[in-house]
């Protein structure tokens, strides 16, 4: 996983000197990245971030873990309907790897049957919790027909940073970056999404479901 700190754009020094000729001043970017959102849905947090999404004519990645799914149907079906991409994120959110592999197994694919049973179709992307992951893991995941997707830019959103610096950090992406947040009722998040996608749009950048 690339370090966040590595991947925010590097700002231009003075715009002119007695020495040289002026610096360039920083160019707006354009393209896509994907934000993603781990460990929803909850009530107290996506229909937030799905209004404020459709609003701003974004689309996102939800990772779903399957407990959650299977005690709010009716927001999965409103992400699947608004046409985010929806992901497996495990049933309960253990840290797979600690787990016998027939327990992980079942974690993996309970999930996968509840999506499929509410979209109408099974996912095919995962995300491990906390990124912790393997070759075991990333088998299993295989046989389930999901590929496993991490991220190169986290907010800290989770760590309950102020919104500030959610915003800050996303705005920071570059195009082609898979952004994490999270969606499980943390108001933090939801309260930077505004900023967050105003500052894309100033980038001339949008928001695409993965893959992307």
């Amino acid at each position: 996983m690339a370090d966040p700190a590595a991947l925010t754009d590097t700002a231009t020094g003075p715009t002119g000197s007695a020495d040289g000729p002026p610096s360039p001043l920083p160019q707006p970017s354009s393209g896509t990245l994907a934000l993603t959102f781990d460990d929803g849905p909850h009530p107290d947090s996506t229909p937030e971030l799905l209004a404020a999404l459709t609003a701003a004519g974004h689309r996102a990645t939800f990772f779903l873990c399957g407990e959650q799914a299977e005690r709010h149907p009716e927001l999965v079906r409103a992400l699947d309907r608004a046409g985010m991409a929806i992901g497996n994120h495990s049933w309960s959110h253990p840290s797979l790897p600690g787990l016998p592999l027939p327990a992980a197994r079942e974690e993996i694919e309970r999930t996968n049957r509840v999506l499929t049973a509410l979209t109408g179709r099974p996912p095919t992307l995962f995300r491990p919790p906390y990124g912790d992951t393997g070759p075991a893991i990333r088998a299993l995941a295989a046989a389930a027909g999901l590929t496993e997707t991490l991220w190169d830019v986290d907010t800290l959103d989770w760590n309950g940073v102020p919104s500030a610096e959610v915003a800050a950090a996303v705005a920071a992406a570059r195009p082609g970056d898979t952004v994490l947040l999270h969606d499980h009722g943390n108001r933090n998040t939801v309260t930077a999404l505004p900023a967050v996608l105003a500052a894309l749009a100033a980038r001339g950048l949008r928001s695409a479901p993965l893959p992307h």
